[in-house]
């Protein structure tokens, strides 16, 4: 007997940005895997009754193997559960979408992903921002703060992450912005390219800080470390 794996994206954090069909599946779960970033208030649209496990993983916390949170989905499907695999933001950037996708077609379980609202959309709009501005900024990129091992990943393509002329979203940034911010302006970026640091977008504890490159940088340099989860904006962002 097997049951049907739903890939739900969160969003950023506010249950009122959840999609419909994602608000319809956490109300007919059975089972819901849900990552550190879903908790909370999301998680009160499960139904009664249904099996909540975290499967989260955190920066410098102890967390639940891959391989591990891959086998529960395909144990739990192999019941006849509807299964919900609760991702934060939306699930197909910068998670680990791919490997629980792979083990689902290998054991033979449907599934199917749900998109949602991502980091940067929330971001901008909670600065009051858009992402895109016609004339100036043409082309966003997203990119990812850190390897996992924690350290600026490398390969990375600084033309474009120097171009001024486009908006770039850095996600789980924190700790190595300075050292990409160096990197960007060493191949050209200007160091007085606007620069958006939000925190907790659409929870109650949201923080947004408007600054240039430079100033951010240095601002992060000297902080102290914050688990908050982290994006930051820069390039050509509206005032």
């Amino acid at each position: 007997m097997s049951g049907f794996v739903s890939f739900v994206s969160s969003g950023p954090g506010d249950p009122e940005l959840l999609t419909l069909k994602a608000a319809d599946r956490l109300r007919r779960a059975d089972v819901v895997l849900y990552d550190d970033l879903s908790a909370g208030p999301i998680l009160n649209l499960a139904a009664v009754g249904a099996d909540l496990i975290s499967v989260g993983k955190r920066a410098g916390r102890a967390s639940p193997r891959q391989d591990h949170v891959s086998r529960l989905l395909v144990d739990h499907a192999r019941t006849g559960a509807r299964v919900v695999r609760l991702k934060s933001g939306d699930s197909g950037l910068f998670g680990r979408l791919e490997e629980e996708i792979a083990a689902l077609k290998e054991a033979g379980v449907p599934f199917e992903i749900v998109p949602g609202v991502t980091a940067p959309s929330a971001a901008a709009a909670a600065a009051g921002i858009p992402l895109t501005r016609r004339g100036t900024a043409r082309r966003v990129q997203f990119v990812t703060g850190h390897d996992v091992t924690g350290r600026l990943p490398e390969g990375l393509n600084w033309t474009a992450l120097a171009d001024p002329q486009a908006v770039t979203a850095v996600f789980m940034a924190r700790a190595t912005f300075p050292q990409l911010a160096a990197w960007l302006i060493a191949h050209g970026l200007p160091p007085d390219t606007p620069a958006l640091l939000a925190q907790g977008v659409s929870t109650p504890a949201q923080a947004l800080q408007r600054d240039t490159v430079a100033g951010l940088a240095a601002h992060l340099a000297g902080a102290a470390p914050d688990p908050a989860p982290t994006l930051i904006l820069y390039g050509a962002l509206a005032g």
